[in-house]
């Protein structure tokens, strides 16, 4: 877990998307085309590869602040909407993408639901922390080959 703290955060979602979607760990479902992300945005997201994305940010997410649930993450994933000459105001992201792709990490095996004392959620399981540490190692390892 310390390697992922160690990298830069939007080139270590960068490359988790792309392992994700290379292994075909999570697979966007049939209505992800169609989707907004949240209540607050105006549109669809432009990216393509939007599910790969978000999903690494999910699992980047358990691994620092695990255990966690559905409702903490779409509080993590909202942002202010716009609602014209009224003030704006925050709205949370959308559940059902979020849960959808926590069953498909757990099924993958990166992520379980755990209790911890009263914190209930999902942590990282092994294979999804050696998952994360060798994609950071790599991060690590290149940017340490770029500097002089």
């Amino acid at each position: 877990m310390t390697h992922i703290l160690l990298v830069d955060p939007a080139d270590l979602i960068t490359k988790t998307a792309d392992e994700l979607k290379k292994q075909k760990l999570v697979q966007p479902t049939e209505w992800a085309n169609f989707v907004k992300t949240g209540h607050f945005k105006e549109r669809l997201p432009e990216n393509e590869d939007w599910w790969y994305i978000r999903s690494a940010a999910i699992l980047r997410a358990v691994a620092k602040l695990g255990p966690i649930g559905t409702q903490h993450l779409r509080t993590k994933f909202g942002g202010r909407k716009n609602r014209g000459h009224k003030p704006e105001r925050f709205y949370k992201a959308s559940g059902s993408n979020i849960r959808t792709i926590l069953q498909q990490l757990e099924k993958a095996g990166l992520l379980i639901q755990a209790q911890k004392g009263v914190d209930k959620g999902r942590v990282l399981t092994p294979k999804g922390t050696s998952f994360l540490d060798k994609i950071a190692v790599q991060i690590a390892k290149q940017e340490h080959k770029e500097q002089p």
